[in-house]
């Protein structure tokens, strides 16, 4: 049975321990803040995301860019030049084109060596939805599935991965363009936390608007409790953008609601960062298929 590496990148918010325990390589996305370019390395080699958020919140743009064709073949060709294939889970087509990006590479690499596999993955998640699912893939290896069956594995099980997350500041969507600026600031002046998901395309939709953050928070643990599956049994991941209070709070009420035992809690890096704010928390866990419809604004 040949070897393989399972590769992914920063948008996965895996920390370099993480990265480092599951043996996969990170791909770094390229980002700016005011006039610097940076790459948003897990070991926050380029910028801490503390120094990011202290940043973004006094009001410097932040934005983001897509993982050329180029970087893909950069990373995967070694692999394959040393006789090992390749699986890369990628950030989902619904928030980016990145993934598209990697099919181009993976397509013309396989061309070059055709004797290996380069297979990639649209997870149709982000953050540690995306990292999780990455955990998931590396579990599969390690107990001997090949590559091919643990593609088929993540590609079956991708709209089981729940993202339940809320953002304590609604500007930064406002600037996303996915709420108006009317909206931002009633919102604002009532204290609104909207508390979101993905659909099954990969796409960010609003499902609840909760007054107060504690609230929003407990919303997150009760939309777990209508959706995952043996919660008890599982690995939970929690994200959060600058907010341990919170992440921390989010895994304490499920650490006593479901008995769980597993925890990983990690920052929101610099790419998703730039999009959600400081303050989101994120739960994230495997649960009924996603059928979530967005409610009206």
């Amino acid at each position: 049975m040949s070897d393989f590496k399972i590769i992914t990148d920063s948008t996965s918010d895996l920390t370099q321990e993480m990265a480092d325990e599951l043996d996969v390589a990170v791909i770094p996305m390229n980002f700016t803040i005011g006039a610097d370019s940076f790459l948003d390395y897990p070991d926050e080699r380029d910028i801490p995301s503390h120094e990011f958020y202290t940043r973004i919140a006094t009001g410097e743009p932040s934005t983001t860019n897509q993982i050329g064709l180029a970087v893909f073949q950069d990373a995967f060709e070694p692999f394959l030049k040393d006789g090992t294939d390749v699986l890369y889970l990628g950030f989902s087509s619904g928030l980016s084109g990145t993934y598209n990006n990697s099919v181009l590479a993976a397509r013309d690499l396989a061309e070059k060596y055709p004797e290996r596999k380069v297979l990639t993955v649209d997870t149709l998640a982000a953050s540690l939805g995306e990292g999780l699912l990455v955990w998931h893939a590396v579990q599969k290896k390690r107990a001997g599935a090949t590559v091919g069956e643990v593609k088929d594995w993540v590609e079956q099980n991708r709209n089981r991965m729940h993202h339940w997350f809320t953002v304590d500041d609604l500007n930064h969507l406002k600037r996303g363009g996915r709420i108006s600026g009317a909206s931002a600031l009633v919102g604002t002046m009532l204290g609104i936390k909207p508390v979101m998901h993905f659909d099954d395309e990969g796409h960010i939709i609003l499902v609840d608007k909760i007054r107060g953050r504690k609230q929003s928070l407990d919303d997150l643990v009760g939309h777990m409790e209508k959706t995952a599956e043996k919660p008890e049994e599982q690995m939970i991941f929690i994200s959060h953008s600058d907010s341990p209070q919170g992440a921390e709070y989010v895994e304490e009420r499920v650490r006593e609601k479901f008995g769980v035992t597993r925890f990983r809690t990690a920052p929101i890096g610099p790419v998703i960062g730039a999009h959600t704010g400081t303050g989101t928390v994120a739960l994230f866990y495997l649960g009924r298929d996603r059928e979530f419809e967005q409610k009206k604004q």
